[in-house]
This record gives C-alpha cells, sequence and structure tokens, in this order.
C-alpha cells in the first residue's frame, strides 16, 4: 500500500502555486496559491471559462505547465498522478470506460463496491451493469463515490454533482464529509448551496486570480457577483 495512505492519521499538506496560462492574449491563470490538507474539504469557485478545470488538471499532472510547483509536505510531485495513492481525479468527461462493469471497475480502484455504496441501496441491483448502461446521473455518482472510498491521500473532483438526483446529491455531499478524516478533497461545482455548507476552505478563481475567501464567504461572493443579493 502506498506511503500516503499507510500514513492518513498524520497531516498532509497539498499546495500549489507557480502555475501560470494563457490562451491567446488572455491570461486565464497568473496568481495561483492553494493549499489543501488532509482532513479538509476546499471549494473551488468561479464562472465558467475562469479556468478551475485547468487547475485542477494541471495539479494532478493531466496538463503540463512550465514552472508549475505542486508539493506534497514540501516535496515536489509533478506529474502527481505518477505517485501511486497520492491522489485522484474526477474530471466533467465520464472518467471511466462504458464497457467496464461497476464491479470491475471498483476491483481496478481497489474498491470495496458494497461499501462504496452502502448509502445508496438502489445502486445494488445495478453492480452487474457496464458504465455506459447507467443512466447519466447513475454513472456520474458511482463514479464520485468510487474515487471518494478509493484509498488516496487527496481527491480532486470536478462538478461531482453534476446531473446526479437532487435527494443523491444530499447524501453524496454528507458521505464527503464522512471520509474527509481519511483524505483531503479539492472540489469544484456550480451548485454553491450544495458545495459551501460542506466546505472547510473557500477559494474564488476570479480574473486569472486565486483568492482565498475568509470571514463572510456568502457576503464576498455576493460582493463579487456570484451570488444574488
Amino acid at each position: 500500500m502506498s506511503q500516503y495512505f499507510d500514513n492518513q492519521a498524520k497531516l498532509q499538506v497539498l499546495e500549489a502555486d507557480g502555475i501560470r496560462i494563457v490562451f491567446g492574449e488572455r491570461q486565464v491563470l497568473g496568481n495561483i496559491y492553494l493549499r489543501v490538507q488532509t482532513g479538509q474539504i476546499v471549494g473551488l469557485l468561479g464562472r465558467n471559462g475562469s479556468g478551475k478545470s485547468v487547475l485542477l488538471q494541471t495539479i494532478f499532472g493531466a496538463r503540463a505547465v512550465a514552472d508549475a510547483s505542486v508539493r506534497v509536505d514540501g516535496r515536489r510531485v509533478v506529474p502527481a498522478f505518477r505517485e501511486p495513492g497520492l491522489m485522484n481525479y474526477l474530471p466533467q468527461e465520464p472518467l471511466l470506460p462504458p464497457s467496464l462493469s461497476l464491479a470491475r471497475s471498483a476491483r481496478m480502484l481497489g474498491v470495496d463496491l458494497e461499501k462504496a455504496t452502502a448509502r445508496f441501496p438502489e445502486l445494488r441491483s445495478q453492480f452487474g451493469l457496464r458504465i455506459g448502461e447507467l443512466s447519466g446521473g447513475s454513472a456520474r455518482l458511482v463514479q464520485a463515490l468510487l474515487l471518494l472510498h478509493q484509498p488516496t491521500a487527496f481527491s480532486l473532483f470536478d462538478e461531482p454533482f453534476s446531473g446526479v438526483m437532487p435527494v443523491h446529491v444530499e447524501t453524496l455531499a454528507e458521505e464527503m464529509q464522512r471520509l474527509k478524516s481519511r483524505k483531503g478533497l479539492l472540489i469544484t461545482d456550480h451548485r454553491y448551496a450544495e458545495v459551501l455548507p460542506i466546505c472547510d476552505v473557500v477559494y474564488l478563481l476570479h480574473q486569472g486570480r486565486l483568492l482565498r475567501l475568509d470571514g463572510d464567504v456568502r457576503e464576498q461572493l455576493r460582493d463579487y457577483g456570484y451570488l444574488a443579493n
């Protein structure tokens, strides 16, 4: 088993900075410093096109960026996905091949499928189905649950609630809160009503700058025009 998951009782800190990305003449990311520690849920908010997905891809290592620094406990880990047990990443697009069954997907990820879906008994009858045979919302939910339960120190989620039934969103959010004792979670989603209550730390990606919001987060989001008065 990975050194990262073996040490889950020890606080681990993920940091990312030095990330600068320009598309054409537009600087998407410029002034970036982000910190996530085990035992936390960190929210990453921002408008469409603000660079949230690009930032997650860079941290995970799916996008190579010159001078980008991603560190765990001060040690550089670039690309992070090559470090066994360090982190997993749920992108906006489907992660698992549609031809894989739920049961086989769970085995590949080292996850006990029954434990991962314990709070979603309606999924039990679908264990033998392929990912591509599930509804879009069920497939999204299953992939989020598998990564949440996978033994990694950190999990990055890009729009994990997208397409998921409202009743399942609430339970998935509760499951994230329960499991944050074992890992650090970085979540970006436009469903602020569900994201904000579970976050210990909130960052706002605004005009290429990453701002940590302290104090009254909702009031600050209203000031920046992200929530209605």
